[in-house]
């Protein structure tokens, strides 16, 4: 039986009653108001905190009251591969905890940062799977009734690249000695016999009730067959598999893998529903060995929490050739539309779209449509005809047509920007790779990434930040390939598609110059009322830096990381590549508040507040997609003393 939730007086203000049983369904489950106990901040994605005690009113004052540093960061130099950090700090059981890219847990006081303990996974420091050492946190269980004096009565989880899940007493940092083996499950235990990589556990499990769920990063750029995307749900005292999730279609005719959930997960507490950002079958960009339909392909979908059975699925892109990933757990909300409460979900999406859906059911609640897509010129592709398409709420981005040609960067590149962008092919969204090269906007990397969206529940605003970036897509036969592929960076260069009969090079389109050859702005933060579908504001955020300079305000910047949404009417957020953090506010998008930081803080922040003081803590990590600067930075910011 659910308990009398503690969020009831505020969240009643303009909530339904449907809203409140959301609200306390995942209070109930995450831990006391004022934490930060999940990735998320709660089991639906909301990213929403009724901490209140910072206003747009008294913003301006927030300052740096402590920093702590792990020591855990490579800026790839010397032997050991670059680090990229991304982890969310969980505030719970009156600790701060984050895990490191060398797969470390640091256990902080929440007022100073001085550290209580740390747990030494001694992973190998390999990139075994990502081109950097990745990690995006730890995860958080307690017992239902704790029980006196007992270990592992509460539980903070990390994985590792080589697919080890660590479990510690979250008061001592001692080994659980009854999960797994010695504290430690193999989770590659359940990969393809004589796989070619590890199952990379970089996104801590999705904590419910007494289950993780695990999901894992691979390689879908490397080779055809791969291995399936599976879903493992696990004792969170043993490590037993309960079940598995395998979404590919029994007896799959063609060569694939993947479609993987390598982004976090959302559960809706009350129904006992899982639901699954599903990534692209592998390889990424080329379909041609993969014809047959796999419809649980790049999806949202929605899995009993109990046995693992699909209760419905969502499939929003047809045949993915672009690595348009689900790449963020769909935000669970109940929208006042048309005179009834919906149970609903915000999923955001790679291709701009946002995509709201009911969660029972999976069906629209703003018209989905089919619309006829270019087709493929590429022997043995088979593009589909027609995508889905989305009109309201608008998309994060313009998808009708890409920016066109930057004159700036054409003109320092004597043309070269206009000369390229004509020689390329260009159809509109969803034009196939092609031998030539096509021009992809968006690309992969977005409109939306894996912060995806934030909610005030009361209102129904939605907060997202998106990237507007020009990529070229060029597919490469096999005997060229051989001969000419050099290599590649953080998500770009040239990928082997081994198995296919073509590899793959993909780079951003930028001058000469290393100069963006499409029109700014680069990056936006919009706001939506998901009552009406309607767009409230949006606005360009952060901005670009190169060569020492920072570029105009009005050209926004790449964001990676994502929002949090304040019962007070603020938005904090790093996720820009010019090191800055920043407090929004919610209804007019204006800034009210930055501070510089030690590099891009690509992850999403904790806003709790402990012995009556709120607190906004970041990871600042950095990301070489944004910038080469790397840190291991952990910064908080509070009102000063007396202030609160």
């Amino acid at each position: 039986m659910m308990q009398p939730c503690p969020l009831a007086p505020r969240n009643l203000l303009r909530g339904s009653a449907l809203t409140l049983t959301l609200l306390c369904a995942a209070a109930a489950d995450a831990a006391e108001p004022g934490d930060w106990s999940t990735f998320n901040g709660d089991l639906a994605a909301q990213k929403y905190t009724t901490a209140d005690q910072v206003t747009p009113q008294n913003v301006g004052e927030l300052e740096k009251v402590w920093e702590t540093h792990t020591g855990d960061v490579s800026d790839g130099s010397g032997d050991r591969p670059a680090s990229v950090w991304s982890a969310t700090p969980l505030f719970v059981n009156d600790t701060l905890y984050l895990g490191t890219p060398f797969y470390r847990i640091f256990a902080l006081e929440p007022d100073t940062g001085a550290v209580k303990w740390t747990y030494d996974s001694k992973s190998s420091l390999e990139a075994l799977t990502q081109p950097a050492l990745k990690n995006r946190g730890v995860a958080y269980w307690q017992a239902e009734t704790p029980a006196a004096g007992e270990p592992c009565q509460k539980r903070v989880y990390i994985g590792t690249m080589d697919a080890k899940l660590h479990a510690v007493d979250a008061d001592s940092g001692a080994p659980c000695a009854d999960f797994g083996e010695d504290g430690v499950l193999n989770v590659n235990q359940w990969n393809t016999p004589e796989a070619e990589w590890p199952l990379s556990l970089l996104q801590p499990p999705t904590v419910y009730q007494d289950t993780l769920f695990i999901g894992w990063a691979g390689k879908d750029w490397a080779a055809s067959a791969t291995p399936p995307g599976m879903v493992f749900a696990v004792d969170a005292r043993s490590g037993a598999l309960k079940w598995s999730f395998n979404p590919l279609p029994d007896d799959y005719p063609g060569i694939t893998g993947t479609a993987n959930v390598w982004a976090s997960m959302s559960v809706d507490a009350e129904r006992g529903i899982l639901y699954l950002p599903v990534s692209s079958p592998s390889p990424n960009f080329y379909g041609g060995n993969r014809t047959a339909p796999i419809p649980l392909a790049t999806s949202v979908t929605a899995l009993d929490t109990e046995t693992g059975a699909v209760i419905w699925s969502r499939q929003l892109v047809h045949h993915d050739i672009w690595d348009y990933d689900t790449p963020a757990p769909p935000t669970l909300v109940d929208i006042r539309k048309d005179g009834r409460t919906i149970p609903a979900l915000v999923q955001t999406s790679k291709q701009g779209f946002l995509y709201v859906l009911d969660r029972t059911t999976g069906e629209p609640v703003y018209p989905i449509e089919e619309r006829a897509v270019p087709a493929s010129d590429v022997d043995g592709e088979e593009a589909v005809p027609t995508q889905p398409w989305v009109e309201t709420p608008p998309p994060v981005i313009d998808v009708g047509d890409w920016p066109g040609v930057f004159w700036l960067a054409d003109w320092t590149s004597l043309g070269y920007c206009s000369e390229t962008a004509e020689a390329l092919r260009y159809e509109g969204l969803f034009t196939p790779p092609s031998q030539e090269g096509t021009l992809t906007y968006p690309a992969t990397v977005g409109g939306a990434q894996w912060g995806g969206g934030a909610v005030d529940p009361r209102s129904n605003t939605f907060i997202v930040n998106s990237s507007s970036v020009v990529q070229i897509y060029r597919l490469i036969a096999r005997e060229q390939y051989e001969r000419e592929a050099t290599g590649g960076g953080n998500e770009q260069g040239y990928s082997p598609q081994a198995g296919a009969p073509y590899g793959m090079h993909l780079t951003n389109f930028l001058n000469p110059l290393g100069m963006p050859c499409w029109k700014p702005p680069y990056g936006t933060l919009s706001a939506y009322n998901l009552d009406s579908g309607e767009l409230l504001w949006r606005k360009p955020f952060g901005q670009v830096q190169k060569w020492g300079f920072y570029m105009p305000e009005s050209w926004g910047s790449p964001t990676i990381g994502g929002p949090v949404v304040t019962a007070s009417g603020l938005v904090f957020i790093g996720a820009s590549m010019d090191s800055h953090v920043r407090a929004i506010d919610v209804n007019s998008g204006e800034a009210l508040w930055s501070a510089q930081v030690d590099a891009p803080a690509v992850s999403l922040p904790a806003v709790y507040t402990y012995q009556g003081r709120q607190y906004v803590v970041f990871a600042v990590g950095g990301n070489s997609i944004l910038s080469p600067r790397v840190s291991d930075q952990i910064v908080a910011f509070a009102l000063p003393q007396g202030r609160e």
